[in-house]
Parts: structure tokens; sequence; C-alpha cells
């Protein structure tokens, strides 16, 4: 069948908490985020696999806080000693530079000194960073930290749907079963399944079904190998 003209149209995920699917793998980093209150020294790092859903909780924490959410870069324009809302800070896979590291430790204080909460959201635990400045790093030692597990086989099933939601797909219910068992266990491979069925379906104009789920599953299979 001939290819067609396709247009990437925008996916529009949502990050409300009834969006957000609870199972055993994330159960207890769910419970630990929402109470706030029960944090050890009102600090929380939430860690995780990537695509974990960890941002999505973090937005969740801060629309129920009334927190600002940022990254160590922006630290660097912001003021920090103006800040009187809760803070989380999404930390990415690079080390952070020097005056990065510099503005979290500020930050860090300032909340401490406001009794303000500070959830740090990262794929690692804050222990395992690569920080050069000490008084930071003993800091960051000290933080609780809080995990999502890899999915199983129901959280799994809820991200798959969540992301044909998030792109407006109409898909059968037995198809998302058929999906998971042959799948690799990521939700980065939930991501890149559900990307490369939009793109076939697309491209060839056909329905999102079992056919057509089984070749891209083996044309993702051959890439892989």
């Amino acid at each position: 069948m001939a290819e067609q003209l396709t247009f990437q149209l925008p996916v529009r995920a949502s990050r409300d908490r009834g969006d957000f699917f609870v199972s055993a793998a994330n159960a207890l980093a769910v419970s630990r985020v929402e109470d706030t209150q029960s944090w050890t020294r009102g600090k929380l790092a939430l860690i995780g696999p990537e695509k974990s859903g960890k941002s999505h909780l973090g937005e969740v924490w801060c629309e129920a806080e009334g927190a600002w959410i940022t990254n160590p870069n922006a630290l660097l324009v912001a003021d920090i000693s103006a800040i009187d809302t809760p803070v989380a800070v999404e930390i990415g896979d690079r080390a952070m530079e020097s005056s990065e590291e510099e503005a979290l430790f500020h930050l860090h204080n300032h909340l401490t000194a406001f009794s303000l909460p500070l959830l740090l959201i990262a794929r690692d635990a804050p222990a395992r960073w690569s920080v050069e400045l000490p008084d930071l790093r003993s800091r960051l030692e000290a933080i609780e930290v809080v995990r999502i597990d890899p999915p199983d086989d129901a959280l799994l099933a809820a991200v798959l749907v969540k992301l044909f939601s998030d792109r407006q797909l109409q898909v059968a219910p037995d198809l998302v079963g058929w999906l998971v068992p042959r799948m690799e266990r990521s939700f980065a491979e939930c991501e890149r399944v559900v990307t490369a069925l939009d793109a076939a379906a697309l491209s060839e104009r056909r329905k999102i079904n079992r056919p057509l789920a089984r070749e891209v599953l083996d044309k993702l299979h051959g890439e892989a190998r």
C-alpha cells in the first residue's frame, strides 16, 4: 500500500490527578508525595525510570500545594530570596554546573528557613548524583527518597490507554491487553509503541488494530536487534 502524506497533530497530554493510574508499582510513591506534612524535614526526592510518571506526579503535587516547578538552570535567574511557596525541582540527566549547584543549595536553605516543602524529581537518588559542592551533597544525602518501580501489567496497560487518549486515538480495549505481554516492560517502550502505531496508521491510512500492531512490533523489535 502506498504511503500517504501525514501531518503531525498536537498531542494533548493530560496531567490531571484522575489520569494518574495507581498500581503496586507506584502506590507508595503516590502516598508519600501526597502526604507532604510527613516528609522528613519537609524534603522528598521522587525517583524512577524514564517516562514513569514522575513529572506527572510532580505536577499533581504542585497543583495541590500551590507550588512552583522549576529546574536547576532556571534557578540561576530566579530571585530565591523572594520565593514564598513550595518548590519542585526537576533534575535532568546531565551533571549540574557549579553555579546550578550553588543555586540549588541556596534554594534548599531558603525553603528550610521558611518551612516550605521541597520536592526533587530525578531518575536516580540524590546520593548518586555527581555533585561537587560538599555542603549541597551532604544535604541531598539526607533527603528521604521514594521510588516509582518498573511497571506491572496493570500500570503498563493504563499508560498505554492514557497515551492513546492523549493522541485522541480510538483502539479496541482488547488491543491493549494483547500489546502488554508482547512489549518491553518499560514506560519508554509504551510511548515508543504508541508513537509508531500512530505514525503507521496515518501513513498507511489504516485502523489501529491487531494486524497493524503486530507489524509495528515486528518492525520495532527488528530495529532493536
